[in-house]
Order: structure tokens, then C-alpha cells, then sequence
């Protein structure tokens, strides 16, 4: 998969590590300053407070705006309605707690505290519990509209909105449910790629017209605005769980489902009673003939760094 990630602007990086978020020492420092805190941090603890920056919140403020008129247009109505009761400021970065606060009172999810990516048992099986892992750092702010990596507008604004809604928040917790049952990174795998493909990339037919519902295009001004041009397919397992995907940059494939009806039959039918046999009922390739799936690696400073795994 091409790392050529354009953003909003129409520039073009050659690689993610070309952001000038990975160049800015200062930057770096403090993005590993805040993550680093997730070393150790258990599961549904409070988050510590993070004192944001002006220019933090400066960033947060324009790159919210500008995906809420960028999804306006391109998503889903049931998104849109979530978006309506979902309890994100936009006037500034907001702590994970007292956005958990209400996420709680509306679907019974909070966030937990995360330094970058997290190993799949850990992420996707949290989710069983009513845990969702978040970062706290913000995306650097001369490219507010692109980060090569998930930071706090993807986690707490992408995710949020989903968190907020009933139905959403049930098909997090299918997810979770068939990742505590299963050990192997092959299992684990499978889930993954599916929540990949649905979750953060899905895509939805409305009126025969795709729009997103995924959280990952929900938080990416330039991606909402390009995904209809991606190779949109009908989603299909065995298709899906072959393709290479990376973390990092725009996607140039994604899966399309009939309607949100359709999405929780799939999910729930495939993830109900997901065990580790479940590969060999599918007839699903092995872990090793799956599609190659490339993440970012995260900006560093020193070995202070860390990413929660």
C-alpha cells in the first residue's frame, strides 16, 4: 500500500515520517512527554489532566471545525445524529474525564489512557468492559487537518461520537466480547482487520451514495473528502482479511455496506460466537498469508518514548 499521504492543501509526503511533526524536536518532546504517562497505566484509571497549550487548543479548535462541515456533507445520517448528543467541546482539547463522564451516562463507555498504539488483545479486549483507549497529545499544528498518526481529535472526536450512541457502543462491546474469548495473534488478527475495515474505515450506501461512518474517516478532513473516490467494494471476509492495509496514510480501499442494519447483522454474526476455530469455519487464510499490515512508528526524542502496549 502507498504511503503518499496528500493533505488538505493537496501536498503530497512522500513517506508519514516526512510530517513535520517527526522533524520538530519540540514537538516531539512534547508529544512523548505526554504519552510516556501511559507506561504502566492500568485499564480504567483516570486519565491524568493535561495542561494544553494555546496553541494545543488553537489546533484542536480548527481542525474540528473544519471536519464538521467536512462531515456535514460526507457522512452518515445516523452519524450525524450521534454527533448531535455526543459530548465533545469545540472550543478546545478536552480531558479525557470529563468526556468520559458523560459517555458514561449515555452508553456506559469511558476512555482509558493509551501512549500510541496498543497491542490488539489489550485494545480490542477493553472494549468488552466498556473501555476505550485514547491518547491526550494533539496533532502537530502546521498540518491541523492531517496526522499521520491517531491523536486526541481521532480518539476523543472520531470515537467519541460513536461512543455516545447506543448502537455504536454495542457493536465496540461485539468487538471486545470476541477478543476476550480468543488467546492466539492469529485470532486476534482477524478481529482487528474486521474492526479496521468497519469501525475506522466503513463506509455506508445512503440513497445509493457512499458516506462514512467509520471513526477513522469521521476524523480526517482530507480522507472525508477523497474516500468516495477510493476502490469502494462490497464488504466481503474473505476479501477483507487478505488485503494489506496501512496505518498510516489515506486508505486507497474500502469496504461498503447495504445500510448500518446490515453492518450489525455482519458483525454480530460473525463475532457472536467468534472463537479460535472460527478462522477454519470461514475457511480464512492463516495469519502469515494475510495481507501486510504496516503502523506507524511514532516520532522520538530519546528512549523516554514509549507507545502503551
Amino acid at each position: 500500500m502507498s504511503l503518499t499521504p496528500l493533505d488538505a492543501d493537496g501536498t503530497t509526503f512522500g513517506c508519514a515520517g516526512e510530517h513535520p511533526g517527526f522533524a520538530d524536536p519540540a514537538y516531539v518532546r512534547r508529544r512523548n512527554l505526554i504519552a510516556e504517562r501511559a507506561e504502566g497505566h492500568p485499564v480504567g484509571e483516570p486519565s491524568p489532566e493535561v495542561h494544553y497549550t494555546d496553541a494545543e487548543h488553537a489546533t484542536w479548535r480548527a481542525a474540528h471545525g473544519a471536519l464538521l462541515r467536512a462531515q456535514d456533507r460526507w457522512a452518515c445520517r445516523e452519524v450525524l445524529g450521534a454527533r448531535d448528543v455526543a459530548p465533545i467541546p469545540a472550543g478546545g482539547v478536552p480531558q479525557h474525564e470529563e468526556v468520559s463522564n458523560r459517555l458514561q451516562a449515555l452508553t456506559g463507555f469511558r476512555f482509558t489512557l493509551a501512549g500510541g498504539i496498543v497491542a490488539n488483545k489489550r485494545f480490542l479486549g477493553a472494549m468488552a468492559k466498556g473501555y476505550f483507549h485514547a491518547v491526550q497529545y494533539v496533532r502537530h499544528p502546521a498540518m491541523p487537518l492531517y496526522t499521520p498518526e491517531p491523536d486526541v481529535l481521532h480518539d476523543v472526536f472520531g470515537h467519541g461520537i460513536h461512543l455516545a450512541d447506543p448502537f455504536f457502543a454495542d457493536l465496540y462491546r461485539t468487538v471486545g466480547r470476541a477478543a476476550a474469548r480468543v488467546e492466539t495473534a492469529d485470532a486476534l488478527d482477524l478481529i482487528s482487520r474486521v474492526y479496521w475495515f468497519t469501525l475506522e474505515y466503513g463506509t455506508v450506501l445512503e440513497q445509493r451514495r457512499p458516506r462514512a461512518y467509520g471513526a477513522a474517516l469521521l476524523s480526517s478532513y482530507g480522507e472525508l473528502g477523497r474516500f468516495a473516490r477510493a476502490d469502494l467494494r462490497p464488504f466481503d471476509l474473505a476479501e477483507l482479511v487478505r488485503m494489506p492495509y496501512q496505518v498510516a496514510g489515506y486508505q486507497p480501499l474500502l469496504f461498503t455496506v447495504q445500510s448500518l442494519a446490515h453492518l450489525a447483522d455482519l458483525l454480530h454474526g460473525l463475532l457472536d460466537d467468534f472463537d479460535e476455530s472460527t478462522r477454519d469455519r470461514y475457511r480464512l487464510p492463516v495469519l502469515s498469508e494475510r495481507g501486510y499490515m504496516g503502523r506507524p512508528h511514532p516520532p522520538r526524542s530519546g528512549p523516554s518514548s514509549r507507545a502503551a502496549n
